[in-house]
């Protein structure tokens, strides 16, 4: 029998597909609705709370920064290391499902 932990898998896919989302909006900020509203196009259903936690994640790893963190509305953009982390140009460190470069 397997020990799959879905919801480790489905955090890390989502984990790097925001960076990505980042990364297609550089480079100005992206709001946290326009990912949500792009994750949720992409079959990840994440929830606002589930969101900041991704987002808080990267932020502490310095992937990215989170703006206007003290208001309602939160935005985000890539750090140098997260974009040299969405280029295959740094090594990824687990926690982050980014897959192997062709």
């Amino acid at each position: 029998m397997s020990d799959i932990d879905l919801g480790k898998i489905q955090r890390e896919s989502a984990r790097w597909r925001i960076l990505r989302i980042l990364d297609a909006g550089r480079p100005l900020p992206v709001s946290e609705h326009t990912v949500l509203l792009a994750l949720n196009d992409a079959k990840l259903s994440l929830t606002m709370q589930e969101l900041r936690r991704e987002l808080d994640y990267l932020d502490d790893r310095k992937l990215l920064r989170i703006l206007d963190i003290n208001t309602a509305h939160w935005s985000a953009e890539l750090t140098h290391y997260g974009v040299d982390l969405v280029e295959y140009t740094v090594d990824c460190l687990p926690g982050i499902a980014r897959p192997p470069r062709f």
